[in-house]
């Protein structure tokens, strides 16, 4: 095969080549940028959502789940985010998903989160009268932890996430 022929046919093949590398690294450093903080203490309010939750899943013939430090860790960076932009999302919720996954062990995450609520109770009624987030509490899960915090202004902010090993 004449060079003139053969360089255009490597060039792409180099190009790949770099492309490929580059994003596997990008995944890499991706996943390895994700550090989990350390989990701080739980709240009697957080006690009360996870033993409600445990209570409604026996009671619904379901498992109860365990708490997990690096669940409740990464459930607390969500709940400081969005009290930072005043906002209840599940903004980025691949990379909570991406953390728990490397570092939980998790193969399948799921969250809820609320805003304004007062209690355990009311917080834990409100999520098991949503279609959507009663599947992610009944769901098929091994775990799970809760954090729950004030803003400036005394209003929690709720969330809760489910992660499968």
């Amino acid at each position: 095969m004449k060079a003139s022929k053969l360089l255009p046919f490597l060039a792409i093949i180099a190009l790949f080549s770099f492309t490929s590398c580059s994003t596997d690294s990008m995944e890499d450093e991706t996943l390895n940028a994700i550090e989990v903080p350390v989990a701080p203490q739980a709240k009697q309010i957080e006690i009360e959502i996870m033993e409600l939750i445990n209570a409604y899943r026996i009671n619904e013939g379901l498992n109860p789940l365990q708490n997990h430090s690096t669940v409740k860790a990464v459930a607390f960076t969500h709940t400081d985010y969005m009290i930072e932009v005043n906002n209840v999302s599940h903004d980025n919720f691949f990379l909570r998903q991406q953390s728990l996954q490397a570092n939980a062990s998790a193969n399948v995450v799921s969250e809820n989160v609320a805003y304004g609520f007062n209690s355990a109770a009311s917080v834990v009624n409100a999520w098991l009268n949503s279609p959507s987030h009663r599947e992610n509490i009944e769901g098929d899960f091994t775990d799970f932890d809760v954090s729950a915090e004030k803003n400036a202004e005394g209003k929690w902010y709720f969330t809760n996430m489910f992660i499968k090993r």
